[in-house]
């Protein structure tokens, strides 16, 4: 996911606490509770909108919170959360409302031996297998996946063009990512098993963000998750190995939504907004956002609302 992204993904079954101030709405908010502990549900005119904590996540949530503010709808976005073993639960349990996410690492984390892979048969088998009291609006064009990545340098030394021609050497490679990727199902264990690739080691570092390029540039792993709409790959020069067997199953972004909130008000300006998502622009917003003046969040996402006729 970024993927993507940047932020430090929390570890399953970290607290689920994080003061969380809100960025926009009515009311202000309150933290998700301490010690893991759920918050009291928002109000039932009010769209509590939570993100994963890597920055596209976070654009996302202001992009859906300021499109639902235009149209008069109450919302409070908290602050990130952590990872999807994390935010799902508050999902579930009503802390949160709302949440951008992504088709296939939903699908397989709903869904674990779920084999779709391309985007329409993830999308459909995704809406099937969300449980109540969720539901998830259409799906974007933008699509974020979860990809290895190596330097060009590392890439050219070895002849890597695929994911596959890292078996005769992966045993003396260190692998960096999200501490997630190590466990998720498409993650190192997908890698294995599809590609017959094992790592000599496994580098938690953080999700596709500035520990993970660093670690790639001085060699510290030589192979890392980065996702592929983080600017960063082109900006080095990285090289993304092909996937041919499709570990990676297809990522569109997706509004993953508690159905009780989910007006047909709600899901007309939610739905406008995925309409206008491309693949493109993420990459573009996601360069903004780390722009050397790094402005506002929110800032960035009105802005992108603006020139798409939405705000």
């Amino acid at each position: 996911m970024n993927l993507r992204r940047s932020l430090t993904y929390v570890a399953a079954g970290a607290a689920l606490v994080m003061g969380l101030a809100a960025c926009g709405g009515g009311g202000g908010s309150s933290p998700l509770g301490s010690g893991g502990a759920s918050q009291a549900p928002a109000a039932t005119d009010t769209i509590r909108i939570g993100s994963a904590d890597f920055t596209e996540s976070q654009l996302l949530a202001q992009i859906y919170g300021q499109a639902l503010q235009a149209k008069g709808v109450k919302v409070d976005i908290t602050a990130p959360i952590g990872s999807r073993e994390v935010y799902f639960p508050a999902l579930t349990d009503g802390s949160i409302d709302l949440i951008p996410d992504y088709t296939g690492t939903l699908l397989q984390y709903i869904k674990k031996d779920a084999t779709q892979t391309a985007a329409d048969d993830v999308y459909t088998a995704l809406k099937a297998a969300v449980p109540a009291p969720l539901t998830v609006l259409d799906k974007a064009a933008a699509e974020d996946k979860d990809a290895v990545v190596v330097t060009s340098d590392f890439a050219t030394k070895n002849n890597l063009k695929s994911i596959a021609d890292l078996a005769p050497i992966a045993n003396t490679m260190v692998f960096g990512g999200p501490s997630e990727f190590q466990t998720r199902p498409d993650g190192i264990p997908g890698i294995q098993k599809t590609y017959g690739v094992t790592f000599k080691s496994y580098s938690a570092l953080d999700t596709g963000g500035p520990v993970t390029v660093k670690g790639l540039k001085d060699n510290t792993v030589q192979a890392a998750d980065l996702f592929t709409t983080d600017p960063s790959i082109e900006d080095n020069k990285f090289v993304v190995l092909a996937d041919p067997k499709n570990n990676f199953a297809a990522q569109n972004v997706v509004p993953l939504i508690n159905a009780k909130k989910a007006t047909d008000q709600v899901k007309q300006i939610l739905n406008a907004v995925q309409a206008k998502l491309t693949t493109e622009g993420l990459v573009t917003l996601n360069r903004t956002a780390n722009a050397p003046d790094k402005p506002n969040l929110d800032t960035v996402a009105k802005n992108w609302l603006s020139q798409n006729g939405l705000a």
